[in-house]
């Protein structure tokens, strides 16, 4: 087994829209060891989703390699890369991506239908994680009937249903107002803490970023610079509380 959970070695990532080029990667490498907590940053157009798609093998490089947990992703075929995203990683996107028509406690129950799951397993699975984000009181909801800080906290459970391990995050609180992303952040931050799952998580807000053990910088489809820094460590204290996983 590898000591990192996600790997780009010499990726690039060029888009064409007719006849006119993009390229959003120009030879990136990267290495996200287990248990890490990563922040990428930089400017509108830097290449810091294109990335995370990588990571999260949403995405295929046009050039270089991408390894999860040490296996080559272009060696796998469909079903083994689906299974692979399906129990090794949990997206949370900004615009929080819930099915509108299902209730809170359908959406966490989604990829644990997908996984082909019993029922009974499945539905001691979502009480769990809807506990672990505050949320029971609102299983029956609809997504339209909740705040945006809600909504995100749904995802977040949804993304945390097959246990995995590593949590890819694209401008988690950026829908939110600054306490309810804090109270996500927070969250997230314990959750790396006292679970040791990877996190990493594109935002081009500072404050967000601070919450992370390494910053990587981006710009114009290159890796501009890295920073450790000391991470800031959310207080227990919250009415979200950490649920075994």
């Amino acid at each position: 087994m590898s000591e990192f959970i996600a790997e780009i070695d010499k990726a690039t990532k060029e888009y064409s829209i007719g006849n006119a080029h993009f390229q959003a990667l120009k030879g990136v490498s990267l290495k996200i060891r287990k248990g890490e907590f990563v922040s990428i940053m930089g400017p509108s157009g830097s290449g810091k989703s294109t990335l995370l798609h990588l990571l999260g093998c949403l995405d295929v490089p046009s050039s270089g390699e991408v390894f999860l947990d040490g296996m080559p992703v272009s060696k796998m075929n469909e079903d083994q890369l689906a299974e692979a995203r399906n129990r090794t990683i949990g997206f949370v996107f900004q615009a929080f991506n819930l099915a509108p028509t299902l209730t809170v406690f359908k959406n966490v129950e989604l990829p644990l239908i997908i996984r082909e799951m019993d029922e009974t397993e499945r539905t001691g699975i979502v009480e769990e994680r809807l506990s672990g984000v505050g949320l029971s009181p609102k299983r029956d909801n609809m997504p339209s009937q909740l705040s945006g800080g809600e909504r995100q906290r749904v995802a977040i459970a949804r993304a945390l249903a097959n246990s995995p391990l590593m949590i890819l995050a694209d401008e988690p609180t950026g829908n939110l107002d600054s306490e309810s992303g804090k109270e996500v952040m927070d969250f997230l931050s314990r959750l790396w803490k006292e679970k040791k799952i990877t996190v990493i998580i594109v935002t081009h807000e500072p404050v967000v970023a601070g919450y992370s053990e390494r910053v990587v910088h981006l710009r114009d489809g290159l890796i501009e610079k890295e920073e450790l820094q000391k991470p800031r460590i959310a207080k227990d204290g919250s009415s979200i509380k950490i649920k075994p996983l």
